[in-house]
């Protein structure tokens, strides 16, 4: 199987899912708040333990310790909050590890972007 094929596929079996194995996903913060680069519009975040973020992994080489850290899949950045055209209609994070063309985005915090 090729790699773009089971990136695809991996991507397209996730639904928007809460954090499994009893973890609090992390409190919202304000888009001020990211000091990380632009906040990212992630269409899933999962944690890295969960079977697909841990397929993509594998595919891709990573090495995550923290299982329950929050991840992004699909993500594409937001470059200016409050602009027409820049909203997130899917999830948006803060996160701290963007380096993997916006298939993943690792280390990632919820932001509410009302804030």
């Amino acid at each position: 199987m090729q790699f773009n094929t089971l990136i695809a596929l991996a991507l397209a079996s996730v639904a928007i899912a809460v954090p499994t194995g009893g973890t609090t996903p992390p409190a919202p913060i304000p888009p001020s708040q990211c000091n990380t680069g632009p906040i990212q519009c992630c269409q899933d975040v999962q944690t890295a333990g969960s079977p697909d973020v841990t397929k993509i992994f594998a595919a891709l080489g990573i090495s995550v310790e923290d299982v329950n850290a929050l991840v992004g899949l699909t993500c594409s950045p937001i470059s200016v909050i409050g602009l027409p055209g820049n909203s997130c209609s899917a999830q948006p994070v803060c996160c701290t590890n963007n380096n993997f063309n916006g298939v993943v985005a690792i280390g990632c915090t919820p932001v509410n972007l009302n804030l």
